[in-house]
Parts: structure tokens; C-alpha cells; sequence
């Protein structure tokens, strides 16, 4: 009988389509490895084979996606951040030094980067919220996925109206980072955060808008009405 881990990848492959796979390079600067599937068939694929799983233990799974990462497959990234966001009931303080280890170690792009911290970094945050800590941690990283990830970690949370603070305190210590990827991940921060907090991330990109790189001032005020976002585009 094969492994449930040989099954899911003899899936892939027969998936996989060249032009999914071009088409998917075209995203990003850096090279990626990929089978070249569509991230819903992807989806479906870590569904079904999480069904086959569901009594296994939270360290066996945890287990699993350690091998799913390691293999350097996009899709099979995607897979792993499925199944830990599956167990987010079951999240115990310990899991964070589990997925700071896969932000540390096998995140290489910015898709495997935002799929992890979106959902599952997210949601256990929202579960141990004095974590937050670690994330400020991070924006003193070396490591460009890990500042990104710093950011990227309280997207959900922001719109749900948490760390409105520590949203501003990681985007402070983030603000001159020269990497772009570091730029739009906090961008982004903090355009979720204005969907509640509009007012505020507007004073914040107004205060800083002489040496914000435009890059991340434009994420930053995507949501807002025309007239904001011409003042915070003035030199």
C-alpha cells in the first residue's frame, strides 16, 4: 500500500501540466519548484488526503508536513499549510517554535510565505496572541521571508481588529527595509489594518510619506478614498 505522502505526489504528477507549471514561474523573480498544478486542484488533493489522516495524532500530521516542505515543491507547500491550518483547534503553545522553524528553513518564495502566516501563524496568534512578541523578533531577521513573514502573520488578524498597536510598532521596524517583498508585506499589513483602523494607518503613512518607500505607501492606502490617497502621495 503506498504512503499517503507517494499517493499525494503521484497525484500531482498526474495533475501536472506544462503550462500551469510556465505560467506559475512567471509570478515569481526567484526559481520555484514546481509540478504545475492549479492551486484549486492543489487544494483538493490536501482535502482529500487529509480525510485519510484526520485520526492521526497533531505530531504525526505535523510530521508529514515536515516532509512535504523539506521536498521544496510549491505545491506540496501548500499541502502542509492545508493540513496545520486544519489543526488549528488542537494548537498548543509548542506549535509555534514548530512553524517558526518552517519560516526559518524552507520558505523560499512569497506564495509558500503568505499561504503559512495568513492561515496558520494567523490563527494561532489569534489563539496565543502574546506570540506577538516573537513577530517583532522577526523584523530583525537577515532572513527576507522571515521580516515578510513578521508582517504578513497579522494580515487576518488586523481585519478581525486585533494588534492594532503591534500592527504599527512591526510596520515602524520594518519601514526602511530596502527588500521590496519586506515593503509589500507590511504594505499590506497595512491596508488590512485600514479596513478598520482607517483614520489611523492614514496618520501613520502621512507622518512617515517624506521616506516610506512609495512601494509600501501604495500598498498601504489602496482602500482608501481618492482624496487620502493623493495627500499621502504628495512629496
Amino acid at each position: 500500500m503506498l504512503s499517503i505522502l507517494q499517493q499525494i505526489r503521484d497525484e500531482l504528477i498526474q495533475n501536472a501540466d506544462e503550462a500551469t507549471k510556465n505560467s506559475g514561474q512567471r509570478f515569481f523573480k526567484e526559481e520555484v519548484k514546481l509540478y504545475g498544478v492549479k492551486t484549486a486542484t492543489v487544494s483538493k488533493i490536501a482535502k482529500q488526503a487529509f480525510k485519510k489522516i484526520n485520526d492521526y495524532s497533531k505530531e504525526e500530521i505535523f510530521r508529514l508536513c515536515e516532509q512535504l516542505w523539506q521536498s521544496g515543491f510549491l505545491e506540496e507547500s501548500f499541502i502542509a499549510c492545508d493540513w496545520s491550518y486544519e489543526l488549528r483547534e488542537k494548537y498548543t503553545e509548542d506549535d509555534f517554535f514548530v512553524f517558526e522553524k518552517w519560516v526559518n528553513e524552507y520558505v523560499s518564495n512569497w506564495a509558500s510565505c503568505d499561504t503559512l502566516c495568513n492561515h496558520t501563524i494567523g490563527s494561532f496568534l489569534e489563539t496565543y496572541p502574546t506570540y506577538i512578541q516573537k513577530l517583532k523578533e522577526w523584523t530583525k531577521s537577515e532572513n527576507r521571508w522571515v521580516k515578510r513573514a513578521a508582517a504578513v502573520s497579522l494580515i487576518i488578524p488586523a481585519k478581525n481588529e486585533l494588534f492594532k498597536q503591534e500592527i504599527f510598532e512591526i510596520a515602524d521596524s520594518l519601514l526602511l527595509d530596502p527588500d521590496d517583498l519586506v515593503q509589500k508585506g507590511y504594505g499590506w499589513m497595512l491596508k488590512s489594518a485600514s479596513q478598520k483602523y482607517e483614520e489611523d494607518v492614514y496618520q501613520f503613512v502621512l507622518s512617515r510619506k517624506d521616506f516610506m518607500p512609495r512601494t509600501a505607501l501604495r500598498y498601504a492606502i489602496e482602500k482608501m478614498p481618492k482624496e487620502k490617497k493623493a495627500e499621502a502621495m504628495k512629496r
